[in-house]
């Protein structure tokens, strides 16, 4: 009897390590296609339906943003070459139920080498048959 309790525990969080490395895996997919410029790249691991917002904060106080799917990934695909910018990912918190996910992930964004802002993306995916979506991102952006 423990022994069938200790494999099932122990296969219970292979499972669950498995799937939060997949969710996390899709997010990397993200920030790699967004660094690349890849918009269509970008559309893979994202629902046609992707959801962004953004807040901004400032001394003045905070200010929240729409930003449409289809203007987010025209303008990642028309960034210049010569401009440098990356968002490094600081740590991630994986959340999981059944078919959705929570992904928090403080960021420092850098342009040309300098710190532009920081802040938190929380990403908000679920599971398709073919593997896990971006349906929402929330950031805060902080200078």
């Amino acid at each position: 009897m423990k022994k069938a309790s200790l494999l099932i525990i122990v296969l219970f969080f292979h499972f669950s390590f498995a799937q939060e490395k997949e969710i996390q895996n899709t997010v990397e997919r993200f920030f790699n296609a967004f660094h690349q410029r890849d918009s269509i790249a970008l559309k893979k691991v994202c629902s046609e339906n992707l959801v962004l917002h953004s807040i901004s904060e400032s001394e003045k106080g905070s200010k929240f943003s729409v930003e449409k799917a289809s203007n987010f990934y025209k303008s990642i695909a028309t960034i210049p070459l010569s401009l440098k910018f990356e968002e490094k990912i600081l740590s991630y918190k994986v959340q999981i139920d059944g078919a959705m996910a929570h992904v928090w992930t403080p960021y420092e964004f850098y342009i040309n080498d300098k710190l532009s802002h920081s802040g938190v993306n929380s990403f908000q995916l679920y599971k398709e048959n073919d593997g896990w979506k971006v349906v929402y991102i929330l950031d805060t952006r902080r200078r």
